[in-house]
């Protein structure tokens, strides 16, 4: 009789302590169901509020990059692809990988580039910078590179490109951001909606990833995944001061 009772009073123990993990865990555990991956595991990151559409969008498409990275060349045609398909904003942050000699500075062009000249300007020149990866081997050919680039579009290297810092700070602030999440290597891409969100470990899978999140989006909203693509139809390049 006694065990009987000791076992009845284990269970309610039990029971009290399931309750108490509940209401007392972390979000980050609550909302494990949330995270997926397509094309592998998807990484244990240490902190994923960023992981979000900006402000009045569905859904986007997050980025970091680091233009002296193999893989990231790799993937941009990719991504971009994606995008003009399926017309969804883009977040792009830059991270910066530390035994990568040049990418630092590069990173700083594309940023004048965006501010000063346009943004479409600065996507050429990131896309440019991949394609010529082979080309680079230091800060010099970089310069060389880029000045060639600008002058072939009709425009001037200036002659101290962040005086202010300005990108400088913005780009520490894009590895930052990354160090914050727990990012280990580059590219690092996730489809996000508000609710969920999924990392892309194979570019090939991204539009799989996208389908995906379009399709919560529907079920969610009341919508078909059709009129989630017009309901989101923007391109944004956006920064981490954004």
């Amino acid at each position: 009789m006694l065990a009987k009772v000791l076992r009845v009073r284990l269970s309610a123990l039990r029971r009290l302590a399931l309750a108490a993990l509940i209401v007392f865990a972390p979000v980050g555990i609550l909302s494990a169901s949330a995270q997926t991956a397509v094309g592998g595991q998807v990484d244990h990151f240490t902190d994923t509020s960023m992981l979000k559409p900006p402000a009045g969008d569905k859904i986007a498409l997050i980025e970091w990059e680091d233009l002296e990275c193999p893989a990231c060349a790799h993937a941009f045609p990719f991504v971009h692809q994606a995008l003009n398909h399926y017309h969804i904003p883009y977040v792009r942050y830059d991270f910066l990988i530390p035994n990568h000699v040049w990418s630092h500075q590069a990173a700083i062009y594309a940023r004048y580039m965006q501010d000063k000249i346009s943004p479409d300007f600065a996507e050429d020149y990131r896309r440019q910078v991949f394609a010529n990866q082979y080309r680079i081997a230091s800060q010099d050919d970089l310069l060389n590179f880029t000045k060639q680039y600008m002058s072939s579009h009709g425009k001037q290297m200036p002659f101290v490109v962040d005086p202010t810092g300005q990108f400088e700070r913005e780009v520490q602030a894009d590895t930052n951001l990354g160090k914050k999440l727990g990012l280990q290597y580059t590219p690092t891409i996730v489809v996000a909606t508000q609710h969920k969100w999924i990392e892309v470990k194979d570019v090939s899978d991204l539009y799989s990833a996208i389908d995906q999140a379009l399709a919560s989006i529907g079920q969610q909203s009341g919508t078909t995944p059709s009129a989630a693509h017009r309901t989101t139809a923007a391109h944004h390049t956006s920064t981490a001061t954004h």
